[in-house]
């Protein structure tokens, strides 16, 4: 496949995750609910976590933002969920890295849709667009912990 083929699906399943998010939405009280905001742009994301014995058991999002950032939390919630914390940080890892255009260690892990996030990595600006919520996992995980 040609590189602008490879750009364009990539285009593509954004725009799908933007228009159609997956788990969208609140999580019922008991849920862990982290806040974060990118004030250079005025993205504003809200994650809810469920995590019981080291699982990710559910994963949902709230927000306003651009198409990077709600479509890269789209895609986060749908990676995680049901995975074990230490795979869902793995992940986060994994894709910080892919972000700032470093070498990644994907080992067994597959990003799937995840992705088609790699060219903005070519925008410094856009880069804490698209970890936003990736950081908000991070956060709360970490208090989970606690």
């Amino acid at each position: 496949m040609s590189f602008n083929n490879l750009d364009t699906l990539y285009r593509q399943v954004i725009m799908d995750h933007y228009k159609n998010p997956r788990n969208k939405g609140a999580l019922a009280d008991e849920s862990l609910t982290i806040d974060m905001n990118n004030p250079t742009c005025g993205d504003r994301i809200q994650i809810h976590l469920q995590v019981n014995n080291g699982i990710v058991e559910d994963a949902k999002f709230e927000g306003e933002g651009c198409s990077i950032s709600l479509s890269s939390a789209s895609m986060m919630t749908q990676a995680i969920k049901g995975k074990p914390v230490e795979e869902a940080l793995k992940m986060s890892k994994i894709f910080s890295n892919m972000m700032l255009g470093e070498e990644t260690d994907q080992e067994d892990i597959d990003l799937g849709d995840i992705e088609a996030l790699q060219g903005v990595s070519k925008f410094p600006a856009r880069i804490k667009c698209a970890t936003l919520a990736w950081k908000a996992m991070e956060k709360g995980v970490d208090e989970n912990s606690r």
